[in-house]
């Protein structure tokens, strides 16, 4: 059944698709408040405006700015962006560094936050704005400096370009977008997301013949198809994210159009109109040399600027008539209409099946779990088991599985299990059900860490042992937490709790507190496993430890599905 949602965010909702969809809405959803956001506050506050005439009774709220940058920087230009030596550092702060002061700041999300959505619709085409950043050009303004460099002559330019070569590196950009993403929408408790993709070339192949006036294959075409279905493998993820909205695409692979058709004068980038001029005549077998651009002063303008009849397709642009023609042609690109992309968006809001949802297709197709991987998982713990016991030697993590923290707790675990054997309480109470103090277990712990083999294990592969002391620390020569970026390989202890910190992500911890968390967790897989026995498959749920015994690596697996959020949903 319909879920009923009060307000909606449509990014992108002053364009072709953001409007259809919002009259779609409004026809069939029965919003209360509908938010408009688009990039200019004209844009929003015009779509506001023609959309209340129609529908009187919702709550229009007109927003805007770039979705991409900081709130500070939302509604500059790129050049502006790129034109301050500042804000080009700052930039890269914001995409390269701490993700927490970044997500701060991310107007994407203040947004979120601001109007705490039930469902949005994000019409942006996201993949065309990281992409059209045009790392090709900012990569051979750097090649051509990094040529002088090695002549051992430094442009005053190079760090500049340097920093703008880092700024549009796409994978960076469309990662921290949806990380953002996802902390703002579960923060705000969104109920759904769809997202209107692309496929980059309108659903042709890599011999699409349209470019942007450059060589064909088009290099920037293709580079928006990377970064599209990029995006929809990071939403792939996210739709499988425990807490999250519930994830859909819709990708339309057609030019969408159109918004109707005008005699027009036609828009030159960076403002005004092109001229119409009178052709000057060049002797080409003469020249030695052609330049492709001559100061305009130097023509003949035929009276006033270029006007034609054209078809504006909306954020697509406009085509004159021939340019139309032969894109929508049979078998070309051809097109189809925002009316039918909001009709599949809002049939997926309402909870139909389109067939046209991405996220469910690669669901649909991808190969799962199987019962026979299953049974050979048996199979191999069983000669791993018997292997182990030949050699010597106990198999634990050798901490290329990571974080840190995984082979922190395996070992912290075949410690506990050495210590007091495989019982499940075994640490917790004693063979008359009496509690056993953390402090008493601590110690013990420490006798059998000191001096084993699997100590000698840990702090090989960089897993230090903490001793109840607090203090005491085995260690080796290296060491994986804190982890140290860049070459300096000391790092401040500049808190009392900078140990803490450490113990927590990759330490073994053998102190008394971190030993009373391991008790209160095998407390509660023995209530789990008691349930399991009562109440049969009906017991079975994420809180639930499976094995009978302890077994350190369904210990771990346990921990991560019931206290970090890692464990699988789909």
């Amino acid at each position: 059944m319909y879920r009923r949602f009060s307000t909606y965010l449509i990014f992108g909702g002053a364009g072709l698709v953001g409007m259809a969809t919002a009259r779609r809405i409004c026809r069939h959803l029965q919003p209360e408040r509908m938010v408009i956001a688009s990039l200019l506050q004209s844009e929003a506050d015009a779509a506001v405006a023609e959309l209340a005439a129609e529908w009187p009774d919702v709550e229009w709220v007109p927003a805007s700015g770039n979705l991409f940058v900081p709130s500070e920087y939302a509604y500059m230009s790129r050049g502006e962006l790129l034109g301050d030596a500042a804000r080009r550092k700052d930039m890269l702060d914001f995409i390269f560094g701490d993700f927490e002061r970044a997500y701060e700041r991310n107007h994407m999300a203040e947004l979120i936050r601001e109007h705490n959505p039930d469902a949005i619709v994000d019409c942006v085409n996201t993949a065309t704005g990281i992409s059209y950043q045009d790392v090709w050009e900012s990569t051979a303004s750097l090649r051509d400096d990094l040529g002088h460099v090695e002549q051992g002559d430094v442009p005053g330019h190079f760090g500049s370009d340097l920093q703008t070569s880092l700024l549009s590196q796409a994978t960076p950009q469309i990662i921290r977008h949806v990380r953002f993403l996802h902390r703002s929408t579960t923060e705000a408790n969104t109920a759904i997301y769809v997202k209107v993709g692309t496929t980059g070339t309108g659903g042709m192949g890599l011999n699409i013949p349209y470019t942007h006036s450059e060589d064909k294959p088009s290099k920037t075409l293709l580079a928006k198809n990377a970064v599209a279905f990029a995006h929809t493998g990071l939403l792939f993820l996210l739709a499988r994210t425990p807490g999250a909205p519930i994830v859909k695409e819709v990708k339309p692979a057609a030019m969408i159009g159109y918004k109707g058709v005008e005699v027009r004068r036609i828009p030159k980038r960076g403002g005004g109109f092109v001229p119409l001029y009178q052709p000057s005549t060049v002797d080409a077998g003469a020249l030695t040399e052609l330049a492709t651009r001559l100061p305009d002063g130097e023509f003949e303008t035929a009276g006033g600027d270029l006007e034609i009849t054209v078809v504006n397709t909306g954020e697509n642009g406009l085509f004159a008539m021939g340019e139309f023609g032969a894109i929508t042609a049979l078998q070309q690109m051809e097109f189809v209409t925002p009316e039918e992309i909001a009709h599949r968006i809002v049939m997926e809001l309402w909870g139909g099946n389109t067939g046209n949802d991405i996220i469910a297709a690669l669901d649909g197709s991808i190969i799962t779990p199987s019962y026979r991987a299953g049974q050979l998982r048996y199979v191999a713990m069983k000669d791993l088991q018997r292997l182990e016991r030949e050699h010597g030697r106990p198999s634990i993590a050798l901490g290329d599985l990571g974080p840190p923290e995984l082979s922190k707790l395996l070992f912290e675990a075949w410690f506990i299990g050495e210590a007091y054997g495989t019982r499940v309480l075994g640490c917790v109470e004693d063979e008359d059900g009496d509690d056993r103090p953390p402090e008493e277990v601590a110690e013990r712990l420490a006798k059998v860490a000191q001096g084993s083999e699997v100590a000698n294990q840990a702090i090989s592969i960089g897993i230090p042992i903490l001793l109840p002391d607090g203090k005491t620390l085995l260690r080796g020569p290296v060491i994986k937490v804190p982890e140290i970026k860049g070459r300096k390989k000391v790092a401040p202890i500049d808190d009392a709790g900078s140990l803490d910190k450490w113990a927590r992500r990759g330490w073994i911890d053998l102190r008394p507190a971190n030993v009373a968390v391991w008790q209160g967790r095998f407390r509660k897989m023995e209530a789990a496993r008691a349930e399991l026995t009562r109440k049969g498959s009906a017991g079975v749920t994420r809180e639930t430890y499976l094995p009978v015994g302890l077994k350190i690596g369904d210990v771990v697996a346990w921990v991560f599905n019931n206290e970090m959020g890692g464990g699988r949903i789909k």
